[in-house]
Order: C-alpha cells, then structure tokens, then sequence
C-alpha cells in the first residue's frame, strides 16, 4: 500500500510540475542577438535605453501580453513600416536580412522577453 501511495503521489508530482514548463521552446538568446547584430538593430535600439528607436524594453512593453504581439514585432521587422523615432522624426524601418520564419519568430520573442 505504501509502494502504491509513492507512486501516485510521485506520479501526480511530476504532471503538476509538467504543467509549469513553458509551451514554448526557449528562446535562443546567441542567435537572436547575433542575428540583430548582422542587422545593425543596436544601431537605433539598446536593450533597456532608448536611442535613434525606442528600447527592447520599451518594444516589449508594448506589445507584451497581446495576443499578435509577436506577430506585430515580426511584421514591424520584415515590411519596412514608417516609424517615429526618439526625436520626433519618420523614417523606415530597416528590413531584417532573413526569410527564415523561426529566426524571425526567435527574435521578436527575445525582443518581448526582454
């Protein structure tokens, strides 16, 4: 009998902590960075202050918890889209060197990690 009570207890353990990891695979850090370093995106975006655009923090605030938040930030990378920046002015968005969907989808949800 207390073979039978380990086993479920270790059994119902293991679902619970199961359902505490994330549905998502992990975000590749290394390669999100590197593929915003070939894009020259530190150019105009730091991590946590705002330059020429505003911060990755900034970025990720705006479109966390939103359900096409990342869909947003991959179409923001991938079409151009005119954006204001810091000083007020417009210009284009430079477009992301890369057709490949799960880099892009890497690195916008690094970007809404941040």
């Amino acid at each position: 009998m207390k073979t039978k009570t380990t086993l479920l207890l270790t059994g119902s353990l293991f679902f619970a902590l199961a359902g505490l990891t994330p549905a998502q695979a992990a975000v590749d850090e290394a390669a999100a960075q590197a593929l915003a370093k070939k894009n020259d995106c530190f150019k105009c975006h730091a991590v946590d202050k705002n330059k020429k655009g505003p911060s990755l923090k900034k970025i990720a605030e705006k479109y966390k918890g939103k359900a096409d938040g990342e869909e947003k930030a991959i179409k923001n990378m991938t079409t151009g889209p005119k954006v204001k920046l810091e000083d007020g002015t417009e210009e284009e968005h430079k477009i992301i060197d890369t057709k490949d969907p799960k880099e892009l989808k890497n690195l916008a949800q690094w970007i809404l990690s941040r």
